[in-house]
């Protein structure tokens, strides 16, 4: 069996909750070696949320964390803060996502880690950058999204704005963070420089937006871009439809607009003086959504209507539950629904690794750590430790274990 792609690259992984843990997920699925300091006595936050069965065992955890080695060490004890300096000098990159400045206050700073390690990389994960009027506030997933702009934009028109209950500013920053560390070790390969990268969950929200912010400034705030509820209000037909029981997302704007009326029996409506381009459509829209609706309820099942949609090439999807989707064929041949084994959670689903590689089809199996599972074999392997070094450090309370 051949090595993974990031076989041999080491990461010292000092971050929690999920922005951090999900840059360091996406590293460790692809073979890097990620060593977890957790902080004692009771390590890493989210091992006490997303306790769903009736153990001590937090399925969040699991989640984010599998592949990963836990060292917990109480980095309030000077012998603790010693130890994760001494690790430095044997990994390519650490991972920090703590509130800014509290890194350079544990002897860390990117100046710091250059001092132990020339051409270190550091990425520092935050919510609202390094830099900026607004970095030193306190900040999660829902606070850039707010400051981004996003949460203005999701919801009813008519109704206060709603927060969907996803991570979507962590995960995708964490991935914007794995892309950010790949390119900075290309860098360093080429150079022997280190660089201090600064991920900021705000940043990565405002890439998000595909028109909102040129539609704004385009037109010199003319256009002021609001939330839409149900459907797009620069195309159309683009949106959510009700049919009978069930809503079907359909998005049939430009050509797709000739093969939404053939597939309805209406073609001559493609030709339709008054709906012959989106900006007549848009002008036009609620006549539009009946005329769709109207079609689409005419159907007993909708699953009936939705083979209709796609015998003519019409861009469509049930709208599915999370339930639903579980158990939707696609993702589950794809591995986008992943069944994992966990020693003492059991069998439960997560989302799988969301790349293919040809070279590597079937993902790592790997499984999430006990609470400083990997002490031992990290100060023995990685610094060298005798086997009566780390039992004193145990006794001591620098390092901490429990079956959790």
């Amino acid at each position: 069996m051949q090595e993974p792609m990031l076989a041999g690259l080491k990461i010292l992984d000092l971050t929690r909750a999920l922005a951090g843990p999900a840059c360091t997920r996406m590293l460790v699925e692809m073979g890097a070696e990620v060593i977890k300091i957790e902080p004692g006595p009771g390590g890493e936050l989210t091992r006490y949320t997303g306790k769903y069965r009736d153990n001590e065992r937090s399925l969040y955890y699991v989640q984010q964390n599998r592949g990963k080695q836990s060292v917990c060490i109480d980095l309030r004890k000077p012998e603790g803060l010693a130890l994760v300096h001494e690790m430095v000098p044997h990994v390519d990159v650490v991972v920090e996502n703590f509130k800014p400045g509290v890194i350079k206050r544990m002897g860390m700073g990117f100046e710091a880690l250059q001092a132990m390690k020339p051409g270190m990389i550091l990425c520092s994960i935050s919510a609202l950058g390094q830099t900026g009027p607004l970095s030193a506030k306190p900040g999660y997933d829902y606070i850039a999204q707010a400051y981004a702009g996003v949460t203005s934009m999701i919801g009813d028109p008519n109704q206060p704005p709603f927060i969907p209950l996803l991570g979507l500013g962590d995960v995708s920053t964490g991935v914007h963070a794995a892309l950010a560390i790949l390119a900075a070790l290309r860098y360093r390969d080429r150079t022997g420089r280190g660089q201090h990268l600064d991920v900021g969950l705000l940043d990565v929200y405002y890439h998000c937006h595909e028109v909102n912010v040129i539609m704004y400034s385009g037109t010199q705030g003319r256009l002021n871009p609001q939330r839409t509820g149900r459907h797009l209000t620069y195309v159309c037909p683009a949106g959510v439809f009700r049919a009978n029981g069930r809503d079907i997302t359909i998005m049939a704007f430009l050509h797709h607009w000739k093969d939404l009326c053939t597939a309805m029996g209406r073609p001559e409506l493609a030709a339709h003086p008054d709906w012959d381009t989106d900006q007549k459509r848009l002008e036009r829209r609620p006549e539009i959504i009946t005329i769709i609706e109207t079609w689409l309820q005419g159907f007993a099942d909708p699953a009936a209507a939705i083979s209709v949609l796609e015998a003519h090439n019409v861009p469509c999807a049930p709208v599915l539950s999370v339930a639903e989707s579980m158990h939707e064929p696609h993702l589950r041949e794809r591995g986008t629904v992943r069944t994992i084994e966990d020693p003492l959670a059991g069998s439960f689903e997560v989302p799988g690794f969301p790349l293919r590689f040809s070279d590597f089809p079937e993902p790592l199996d790997l499984t999430a750590p006990l609470l400083g599972e990997h002490n031992q074999s990290v100060l023995t392997g990685l610094l060298g430790k005798d086997a009566a070094e780390y039992q004193r450090l145990k006794d001591a309370g620098v390092l901490v274990e429990k079956e959790c």
